[in-house]
C-alpha cells in the first residue's frame, strides 16, 4: 500500500495510473474506519483496479462547537484496516495542504443543501461539497462510493457531479448496521454504555414506520408523532427532525402517494448527535 501526503504526489500517481489504463476507485473517509467504511472499499474494490481511499478530518465541514478537534484519529489502525480491505493508495494530508491560509473558494449547492442536515449545521454541506471537489480534482477517480447513512450527502454529492459536469461515476451504497440495528458510525464512539444501547430505537423507530406504511398508514404527522414519542421514550434529551421525503428530488413530501418514500431522522443521546435514514416502499 502507498501512502501519499501531499497533492501533488496524489495527483501524479493519478496520472500515472491513469496513463497505464486502471480504473481508480475513492472512497473518501475521516478515518477512524468501521466496518461501514470497509464496506465502501471492498465495493471500489469490485468495480474498479485501483482503490484510493482518503483520510482526512475536514474543517470546513464542522460548525462551531462541533466536535473536529476530538474527532477520533487513529491511523496506524486506518491503515491496516484499509489494507485488509482491498485499498492500494492512502491519501491522507495535513489541513494546510488541502486549506492554504488565504483559502477562500467553496463549492456550495443552494437548494438541498439548506434543509433538514444543512439547515441545523449550516455551511456543513458547503464544507463537504468542497472537499470532495478538490478530491475529485486530486485523487482523480472514475468511481466514487459514498454511504446510504448520509443520505442527504449523498444526494448533494450526486447534485454537484450532474451541475459540474465531474468525470465521475458515483455509487452509494447501502447502510451498514450493528446486529442490533444501530447504523454504524464513528461517532458511536462517544456513547455510553446505556446511551448505545437506546440509540437502536432509531432503527426501531424507521422499522415501525415501514411496518405502518406496509399496513396502509398513510398519515405522516401521526407516524411521525408516534416516532418522536418511541426516541423520546428511550431518553433522548431532543429530536432534531424526522423527515419523509420525495428520493427523486429530496425534498419533504406531505402525502404518501410515490413509489417510495425515504425517511430521515437526526437525534441526540447524551451528548452524541447521530443520523439514520431508511427507503421505504409504498405499496
Amino acid at each position: 500500500m502507498v501512502v501519499l501526503r501531499t497533492v501533488r504526489e496524489m495527483q501524479r500517481d493519478a496520472d500515472r495510473l491513469r496513463l497505464a489504463g486502471k480504473k481508480l476507485g475513492l472512497v473518501p473517509t475521516m478515518g477512524y474506519l468501521h466496518d461501514g467504511h470497509l464496506r465502501l472499499i471492498e465495493q471500489a474494490r469490485k468495480l474498479c483496479e485501483v482503490v484510493i481511499v482518503s483520510i482526512f478530518v475536514n474543517p470546513t465541514q464542522f460548525g462551531p462547537g462541533e466536535d473536529f478537534e476530538r474527532y477520533p484519529r487513529d491511523f496506524k489502525r486506518d491503515q491496516d484496516l484499509a489494507l485488509k480491505s482491498g485499498a492500494d493508495v492512502i491519501f491522507s494530508p495535513e489541513v494546510n495542504e488541502v486549506y492554504s491560509s488565504n483559502f477562500g473558494t467553496y463549492v456550495e449547492e443552494q437548494d438541498v443543501s439548506h434543509i433538514l442536515e444543512g439547515k441545523i449545521r449550516p455551511k456543513h454541506f458547503r464544507g463537504v461539497a468542497t472537499i470532495v471537489a478538490k478530491l475529485f480534482n486530486v485523487c482523480k477517480p472514475h468511481v466514487a462510493v459514498f454511504g446510504q447513512k448520509d443520505a442527504q450527502q449523498a444526494f448533494i454529492i450526486k447534485k454537484m457531479v450532474r451541475d459540474l459536469s465531474f468525470d465521475v461515476s458515483i455509487v452509494v451504497a447501502p447502510i451498514v448496521r450493528e446486529t442490533d440495528g444501530l447504523a454504524l458510525s464513528s461517532r458511536n464512539l462517544y456513547l455510553s454504555k446505556q446511551e448505545r444501547s437506546n440509540a437502536t430505537v432509531l432503527h426501531e423507530s424507521l422499522q415501525y414506520a415501514e411496518r405502518k406504511i406496509s399496513e396502509g398508514e398513510r398519515n405522516i404527522a401521526k407516524l411521525e408523532s408516534e416516532m418522536r414519542t418511541m426516541i423520546f421514550a428511550k431518553g433522548a434529551p431532543s429530536v432534531d427532525y424526522i423527515a419523509f421525503v420525495d428520493p427523486e428530488v429530496f425534498q419533504e413530501t406531505s402525502t404518501l402517494t410515490l413509489r417510495s418514500v425515504l425517511v430521515l431522522l437526526a437525534a441526540r443521546f447524551g451528548k452524541t448527535r447521530l443520523i439514520d435514514n431508511a427507503l421505504i416502499p409504498i405499496v
